[in-house]
C-alpha cells in the first residue's frame, strides 16, 4: 500500500512539474508541508486496518476453497 502511495504521489509531483503551472497550487498541499507524509501514514493506517477487520472474512473464505 505504501508503494502505491508513493507511485501516486510522485506522479502528482511529476504532472506539476510537467504542467508548468505553480506547483504548490498544483499539490494542493494547503500549505502544510508534511501533506505528502500524512498520505503515506493514512495510506499505511488504512492497510492495517483492513488487514485486522478482515483477516477472519479471509481466512472464511479462503477456508471454502477446494484444495486439490
Amino acid at each position: 500500500m505504501l508503494a502505491i502511495s508513493a507511485c501516486y504521489e510522485f506522479l502528482e509531483w511529476w504532472v506539476a512539474l510537467a504542467s508548468g503551472s505553480d506547483a504548490v497550487a498544483f499539490l494542493a498541499t494547503q500549505g502544510d508541508v508534511w501533506d505528502t507524509q500524512w498520505d503515506m501514514f493514512l495510506a499505511l493506517l488504512g492497510a492495517i486496518a483492513a488487514q485486522l477487520l478482515l483477516r477472519q472474512a479471509h481466512d472464511r473464505s479462503m477456508a471454502g476453497v477446494s484444495r486439490e
